[in-house]
């Protein structure tokens, strides 16, 4: 199974509109009530207010009530000393009053609700989450590491757990990642980083693109933590960052290491690795990743998957490839559908292969897998091109037969290409047949067989086509 890394603690978590919490106060005319005073009653008066609402808070009350009050810091810290002397705070409320105040900046008042919970015995791992996070969204990560420094004396260890919390919260801030190499750099002589330290570097490092950092990280996490496949998170992110970096080379040769290892990564990094060499058009990486995929980790890759390869190896003009490929999508349990037949289709007629794309119309129309409008145009026009008019005749009739409204791109292109090889009688009798049909001609196309038509001394062929067309 993939790693999970070690969860992390955060900070508490305002409520919105759609949140239980806010569910619960609509519920609860109490929760309620509470909310009114907190959001509506000038500041002034709150405590005046809720001495005189004559509702008796519940612990419960108190948590619900904080998670609606992230935009009322200075309500909220009224009616926290207000219900604390009825009753006495849950560590849940404690904490999430240290995040509202952390969240709105309020930093002064975060360290007395921090050092009111020391005298408590309310602290945990969690108030000091929450402080870095808020200074480190704050932009204030000396303030962060400062927080960090300072956590024993207030009897919470400064251990990995601790150290990942931090490096979390400044890695989750854009273009820290150089604050959190310092810290890291700083702490791992004290602290030993473990698998989910490095996991987040790396996570961070593939967040700035930065091949060269990962890469460094990478070595160091072997040399201290060595392999091991539950450390996937790490290993998806640094493989990540190597491709997107445009060293798909290197992540290959990493690859095949971590073969040896009994390390490789799963579906969820050749989806990611794959999708991004699609948008870089490397069909040859994108090729080396899919056969360390499916031959390698024995990875069955989905119909979405082989059918943006096929259309990779296709626009690159690696047929035979695309072909394999599609040989090999029922052993993986997963069947060609349309999309994949017309994509290989489109490659034949846009590379001009008209004996395989006539090989390869048929096969489509024995599997049931009905061939575009758009491509049977374009095949259309190709076979004419390469002196197939037989080919070219067959797709029409196909379209007659499959669509009770044959497509008018395909009329126009059959009748154009019987104009090209001078076959006017067999045109002036598609072109009854189309117009029968209720085809539209294109301006264009009927100007071209009129030119066709009087060029043969056949004007009269021509005016029963233009009398036709002037009735439809």
């Amino acid at each position: 199974m993939p790693h999970q890394r070690s969860p992390i603690p955060e900070p508490p978590l305002p409520a919105t509109p759609s949140s239980s919490a806010w569910g619960l106060a609509v519920k609860d005319s109490r929760v309620r009530a509470f909310y009114d005073i907190l959001s509506q009653v000038p500041q002034a008066e709150v405590e005046s207010v809720l001495s005189r609402c004559g509702i008796t808070p519940l612990p419960e009350h108190v948590e619900v009530v904080l998670r609606l009050c992230y935009a009322f810091p200075a309500a909220a810290v009224k009616f926290f000393r207000w219900s604390g002397l009825s009753l006495k705070h849950t560590h849940y409320a404690w904490n999430l009053m240290v995040d509202i105040l952390g969240k709105n900046r309020m930093f002064e008042p975060m360290w007395d609700a921090i050092r009111s919970m020391k005298q408590e015995g309310a602290l945990s791992i969690t108030t000091f989450a929450s402080a870095f996070a808020s200074y480190c969204a704050a932009g204030l990560i000396k303030e962060a590491v400062m927080t960090f420094d300072v956590m024993d004396r207030y009897g919470i260890p400064q251990d990995v757990v601790v150290v990942n919390s931090l490096l979390s919260a400044i890695c989750r801030e854009d273009g820290r990642m150089a604050d959190a190499a310092d810290f890291f750099d700083r702490v791992k002589a004290t602290v030993a980083p473990d698998a989910d330290t490095f996991a987040i570097l790396l996570e961070g490092w593939e967040k700035e693109d930065n091949v060269t950092r990962a890469k460094n990280t990478f070595g160091e996490m072997v040399i201290r933590v060595g392999w091991n496949a539950e450390n996937m998170s790490a290993y998806d992110a640094f493989l990540t960052t190597l491709v997107r970096g445009s060293q798909p080379d290197e992540a290959v040769k990493f690859l095949k290491v971590m073969k040896g290892k009994n390390c490789l990564p799963g579906l969820k990094f050749f989806g990611n690795a794959l999708h991004i060499l699609i948008q870089q058009n490397d069909h040859v990486h994108a090729l080396d990743l899919w056969n360390i995929m499916v031959t390698d980790s024995g990875l069955i890759p989905s119909l979405v998957m082989c059918n943006s390869m096929i259309t990779l190896l296709c626009s690159n003009g690696n047929l035979d490839a695309a072909y394999r490929l599609l040989d090999e999508m029922p052993y993986y349990g997963v069947f060609p559908d349309p999309l994949t037949y017309n994509t290989i289709f489109a490659c034949l007629i846009r590379n001009k292969k008209a004996r395989e794309a006539e090989s390869f119309f048929t096969e489509m129309r024995k599997n049931e897998q009905l061939p575009s409008p758009k491509n049977c145009a374009a095949a259309i026009k190709m076979f004419f091109d390469q002196y197939n008019p037989s080919a070219a005749v067959e797709v029409w009739g196909f379209m007659t037969e499959v669509y009770v409204s044959p497509d008018d791109e395909c009329a126009n292109e059959l009748l154009l290409g019987f104009r090209e090889l001078g076959r006017l009688s067999e045109l002036r009798r598609y072109a009854d047949e189309m117009l029968d049909r209720g085809v539209e001609l294109r301006p264009s196309t009927v100007e071209k067989l009129k030119t066709a038509f009087y060029k043969a001394g056949r004007q009269d062929a021509y005016d029963r086509i233009v009398r036709r067309l002037k009735q439809h």
